[in-house]
């Protein structure tokens, strides 16, 4: 074996696991492990012991400073953009245990079975160290319940294995390819939600209605203004969405990680009653996670619930087109992950703010000890919050301390759709995906992609670091 740094004196020793010669280099004195139980052996004239274990892969003790390390970036299902505060490790057994069916309390202190742990940080990289060396070993990428496992053909010990290859450290397409969040979205007609998932990297095969297979099932949203035209209702391949009513009508809604509402352009009173209201706020209790794009913002402020204080709304009019907004950094560790990201993915060329395109601004003050704010703007711009989160459940009383969240809600004023942003759109005569025009992100896309895959990741402290999981 070789590597970039010299390495201490060695011996070779060959270890016949399962039938397979694996050859070992060590270092007089040091320790390998292979796994589990421990066995002594000798080479050379020197001694030291050995463990045999998960995979029959290897660990040696490096000299400082020089110890096994696997880096590389995260990306998203396209395998195009970085993605930050994703779990990374390679996994104590190449059965990986299977996620729940129904909704859940998902926790970032929630332990993954581990050899080595790392998060990607604001520009998608991870470095995990002391990683266990030889041929096939597995890595896992993971972010909440997206989760892909894969094979690097070859770790080297005692340097750091750079892995280059974009395939190999993205997130799942398809089901066939590892874990998918199982995700309802309601269509309108003011955004395409539902395109920004496809220009994410998920797979057209995921996009069934509740009846098929697919992880992500679409749902219609409410008739226009006019009362004459739905939003994307139907797939070009045939078969039509069924209402969202449908989605809490069915008693289904606790069996989605996440729900998405696609901007209407006006309140759906006919999918907003109060009864789904009340399901939607005890599902977001239960560790729901819900995306509200910008009319939806009416599921917050009919809440007959504590959540209804978390911020205030009223309808706004379009302003000027591109309006400056600003990223809050201020004792806000995932903020400032996120105005770095910006940054990094080409979506903002001054640190701090981001150009945002058909600007609305719905929502006026928010309660701090309810909901934290990450995008806003200041006099004299006009005064709003942009886009903000809410871990569930919140403070039953003012002032009283929030207890600790099971699930996330979004809100948000950035349309994918907006003029100057994107050119597609959901209308009834586009079936799915027709709607669905172009394929690269714009500065504004990036930004709610970071909000799509941090509403689904584990759940913590909003303003607390990121911290890796602990080993099982």
């Amino acid at each position: 074996m070789t590597g970039t740094r010299q390495m201490k004196r060695r011996f070779v020793l060959q270890v016949v696991f399962s039938g397979v010669v694996i050859a070992a280099c060590s270092s007089s004195g040091v320790t390998v492990r292979l796994g589990g139980s421990q066995r002594s052996g000798a080479a050379g004239g020197a001694s030291g012991s050995l463990n045999v274990g998960s995979g029959g892969l290897l660990e040696g003790t490096c000299d400082p400073g020089t110890p096994t390390r696997v880096s590389g970036f995260v990306y998203d299902p396209a395998g195009k953009v970085p993605l930050y505060n994703a779990v990374v490790y390679v996994p104590t057994s190449a059965t990986l245990p299977a996620f729940g069916s129904t909704v859940q309390c998902e926790k970032c202190t929630d332990p993954v079975p581990a050899e080595a742990v790392a998060l990607s940080d604001a520009d998608g990289h991870f470095i995990l160290e002391n990683v266990p060396y030889g041929s096939n070993v597995k890595l896992v990428v993971q972010l909440g319940k997206w989760r892909r496992l894969t094979t690097i053909a070859q770790v080297s010990p005692c340097v750091d294995n750079v892995l280059t290859d974009h395939d190999l450290t993205r997130l799942p397409r398809t089901q066939a390819e590892g874990d998918i969040p199982k995700i309802a979205l309601s269509t309108g007609h003011s955004d395409a939600l539902e395109c920004l998932l496809r220009k994410v990297g998920i797979d057209d095969s995921e996009f069934t209605t509740d009846s098929g297979n697919g992880r992500v099932n679409l749902f219609v949203g409410c008739v226009d203004d006019a009362g004459d035209e739905f939003p994307t209702n139907a797939f070009v391949s045939g078969g039509s969405f069924p209402s969202t009513n449908a989605l809490f009508d069915s008693g289904k809604l606790n069996e989605y990680d996440a729900v998405i509402f696609s901007c209407e352009g006006h309140k759906c009173d006919t999918i907003q009653t109060p009864e789904n209201i009340a399901k939607l706020n005890a599902y977001e209790d239960m560790g729901g996670r819900v995306l509200l794009d910008h009319d939806h913002y009416n599921w917050l402020n009919h809440a007959n619930a504590p959540i209804e204080k978390a911020a205030q709304f009223s309808k706004s009019a379009t302003i000027m087109s591109p309006l400056s907004v600003k990223i809050n950094t201020q004792g806000f560790p995932k903020g400032q992950a996120f105005s770095h990201w910006l940054g990094s993915v080409g979506a903002s060329s001054t640190p701090g703010s981001l150009d945002i395109y058909s600007a609305k601004t719905s929502c006026q003050s928010l309660d701090p000890n309810r909901a934290q704010t990450w995008i806003y703007s200041e006099a004299p711009a006009p005064v709003g919050y942009f886009y903000f989160t809410i871990g569930t459940p919140v403070a039953a009383a003012d002032g009283a301390p929030a207890p600790e969240a099971c699930g996330r809600v979004v809100f948000t004023d950035l349309h994918v759709s907006a003029q100057g942003v994107s050119a597609d759109f959901s209308r009834e005569t586009a079936p799915f995906p027709t709607g669905c025009v172009t394929t690269d992100l714009s500065p504004q896309e990036k930004a709610l992609e970071f909000m799509l895959f941090d509403l689904t990741s584990c759940v913590q402290q909003e303003t607390a670091m990121p911290m890796p999981p602990g080993p099982k």
